[in-house]
């Protein structure tokens, strides 16, 4: 890694509740971060639909460029990186034919089941090594089609979330490739399209852009761009456009032997692997092969993370506003092992009231049923932390080498309890950070596009460098036994 002459980048990252820009430059070594500006992402709701606002976004971009210029920083070049699955659909013109869907709406329920009338679901998944969940891109354009959705003959291009707001700022058209596997339309071993599933919902490869790999240059920003921006002829880079992919890459790990779980609205903990790892055994419990930032395979499990307690959370605000730190605080002082839930059963998905949909469900199951704010947040993180030995124990059985510790990466990663609780249900030591991955693993591949670094060991270096890690190492461990398999009883089987 040669420092020379300090350059600074642009990352844009968005996650399914809020959205940051993020500058960053390499300098002694370390990677210095400045947050630029920070945004929420609504999910709007019209008519009984469920949109993101795609011209929102693009403007709170724009508001982050010329920030970036008003505080005199010179930058070389953007990245975007996004959550997954969801798209927009252009027409001939190049225009946007309407407001892409939420993978949050309603529309998808039994999605699956409609498409394996096509072909059979043991088929999709030996196709792409993707786990089945009803809002993949793939059954969401299935269902457009069944629902004789009008614009559907008129799509020209569709682009996932990260290339379509790239388009915007270059007027180039890409698919990179982290965010493409997400679809469940990819072949993960030949890394392009599986033809056999787009003519099933009557698609075409020739409705998706180019295929690229992250760190591709695809443009410049466009004129008028640097015009509403003030900024120069700077790059606009196809990192990872995953904010998985980003995430995993800046994992500060000095070895293979680790798992990593990115945390935030969602909980993903997985592995890297060489090549994809399809069979029965993944089949079964359903894990997914995403691609990696260097090409890699990111076998992992999706779980819902801290949207269970986003959503109590404003519940709890209409009769008085918490914080998330007294949401903590209240579940420290809660009795422990009272209760406990699937955090992945489908009645937690989209309910009108979460409060509600964790009391119902541990009413069936014929539990204590939490009331106060400290019982229903220790239910969630004591059962969060036992779905991560849940699954970190089906990865070990799946990984060719032993897992010895678990990173921890995103915004979840500053939750003490629920680092604390992790290591003790997992008897592994959990390192907790960088709590900002996804933007560092954003401004990475905008380095490597610029030359400034190459190999993914140096990578990690440099955050390992750059950041200090909380260590939260096992103590009794014992006491999460009885409780776990009390877990276990109570857990309803969707894989």
């Amino acid at each position: 890694m040669s420092e020379g002459k300090l350059i600074s980048f642009l990352a844009i990252d968005l996650g399914a509740s809020s959205g940051r820009a993020m500058l960053g430059r390499i300098q002694h070594n370390r990677l210095v971060l400045e947050e630029i500006h920070r945004f929420a992402n609504p999910m709007i709701e019209v008519n009984n639909r469920v949109y993101w606002d795609l011209f929102y976004l693009y403007n709170q971009i724009l508001i982050s460029l010329r920030e970036t210029k008003q505080r005199g920083h010179q930058i070389v070049s953007i990245g975007i990186d996004t959550w997954g699955v969801d798209f927009v659909c252009f027409g001939a013109d190049g225009e946007p034919l309407r407001s892409p869907y939420c993978y949050r709406d309603s529309r998808t329920q039994g999605a699956p089941e409609r498409f394996f009338t096509k072909i059979p679901q043991e088929k999709v998944y030996e196709k792409t090594g993707i786990q089945i969940m009803n809002f993949n891109s793939l059954f969401q354009l299935n269902t457009m089609l069944e629902d004789n959705t009008p614009i559907y003959p008129l799509i020209d291009k569709i682009l996932f979330m990260p290339d379509a707001l790239s388009y915007l700022l270059s007027g180039t058209m890409v698919t990179e490739y982290t965010i493409a596997s997400t679809s469940q339309m990819i072949d993960p071993r030949r890394k392009d399209f599986d033809i056999e599933l787009l003519q099933a919902a009557s698609l075409s490869k020739d409705q998706f852009a180019p295929i690229v790999f992250s760190g591709t240059v695809i443009g410049t920003i466009s004129p008028q761009v640097q015009r509403l921006t003030d900024q120069g002829n700077i790059s606009v880079v196809a990192v990872a456009g995953h904010d998985t992919a980003s995430a995993v890459l800046a994992v500060p790990a000095d070895n293979e032997h680790f798992a990593y779980l990115s945390s935030g609205t969602w909980s993903l903990m997985g592995i890297e692997s060489d090549e994809p790892v399809i069979n029965e055994e993944t089949y079964r419990l359903n894990f997914t092969n995403e691609g990696g930032a260097d090409g890699s395979i990111r076998l992992l499990k999706n779980i819902c993370g801290m949207w269970l307690i986003e959503q109590c959370k404003k519940e709890w605000d209409l009769k008085k506003p918490v914080t998330y730190e007294e949401i903590v605080k209240a579940a420290e002082n809660a009795i422990p092992f009272q209760c406990f839930i699937n955090p992945d059963a489908p009645c937690f998905a989209s309910p009108v009231s979460m409060i509600e949909a964790i009391r119902k469900y541990c009413r069936q199951t014929g539990q204590f049923v939490p009331d106060t704010i400290g019982e229903i947040a220790r239910c969630i993180y004591e059962s969060l932390a036992l779905r991560y030995k849940q699954v970190l124990l089906h990865l070990q059985e799946l990984a060719s080498f032993p897992i010895e510790k678990l990173h921890i990466i995103g915004g979840g990663s500053k939750n003490n309890m629920l680092n604390t609780f992790t290591a003790n249900a997992i008897g592994h030591p959990v390192l907790a950070g960088p709590s900002e991955a996804t933007a560092i693993g954003n401004l990475l591949m905008q380095a490597k596009a610029a030359g400034v670094i190459t190999e993914k060991d140096t990578m990690r270096q440099l955050v390992r460098n750059s950041v200090e890690l909380d260590i939260f190492t096992p103590s009794n461990t014992e006491a999460w036994h009885i409780p776990y398999q009390r877990y276990l009883e109570v857990f309803r089987n969707i894989e």
